[in-house]
């Protein structure tokens, strides 16, 4: 993390100087609904959900606030306890609050993930077996291509899970977009939950139009394949 962190740095001083890209102002609200919620190459939820969105962006300075969620639709995933074992069946829900501010082409983001289980449900408590996770991350735009670096720096950390991601977008054409990504990151976290390694965990396909996206998603590290449908409103 030290590397990637000097290395950042010197990315920040080069590219600074260039332009901010525009961002809408104010408030935007919105919603998806997806056949199953697939996070960085995982299924969390087993289930169709509904992702309700709300942010707020500064006027004149691009900083965004905003919140995100994920309400699954059906009880069908197992809830495990600090062990390991079953003890039954759950709704998952998720509450997030980030914090993305622009420098030139890069995006930095504070993120707090918010997942309540059994009795660990207090939404603040940032103790090392609570609901909560914050991450620090650093985006990257240029043109088609995006890049992520992320962490898991407080609360929940999971022994501060790394995960790094490329995207780039090869087709626009008749309305549809295709983007490729590729997302490695700690398996302890992401992956078969057995290795101490950084692995490739998401690799996939979206294909958009309009508000409607579909995409293929193969996780190589625990070897299991995804197709998602989403609808955005």
């Amino acid at each position: 993390m030290k590397k990637t962190t000097k290395l950042l740095t010197l990315s920040v001083a080069i590219l600074a100087g260039l332009s901010t890209p525009a961002r809408a102002e104010g408030f935007k609200i919105g919603a998806d609904i997806v056949s199953s919620y697939v996070w960085r190459g995982t299924d969390l939820g087993d289930s169709p959900a509904i992702q309700p969105n709300l942010s707020y962006t500064f006027p004149g300075l691009g900083v965004v606030v905003g919140a995100w969620g994920s309400y699954a639709i059906l009880d069908n995933t197992d809830e495990f306890d600090l062990d390991g074992n079953v003890v039954d069946e759950y709704r998952y829900k998720e509450v997030d609050l980030y914090l993305t501010v622009p420098v030139g082409p890069l995006s930095l983001t504070l993120t707090n993930y918010y997942v309540p289980i059994g009795e660990n449900n207090e939404s603040f408590d940032f103790n090392s077996d609570g609901p909560n996770t914050v991450e620090a991350s650093v985006g990257y735009s240029y043109k088609n291509l995006s890049l992520l670096a992320a962490m898991f720096i407080a609360g929940n950390d999971y022994d501060n899970a790394k995960y790094f991601e490329a995207g780039y977008k090869f087709y626009d054409k008749d309305g549809f977009s295709a983007k490729a990504v590729v997302g490695a990151g700690d398996e302890s976290y992401y992956g078969d939950l057995e290795g101490d390694k950084i692995a490739l965990v998401n690799t996939g396909i979206s294909v958009s139009k309009d508000r409607f996206t579909a995409s293929y998603i193969y996780n190589p590290d625990t070897e299991k394949s995804h197709l998602v449908f989403m609808a955005s409103f």
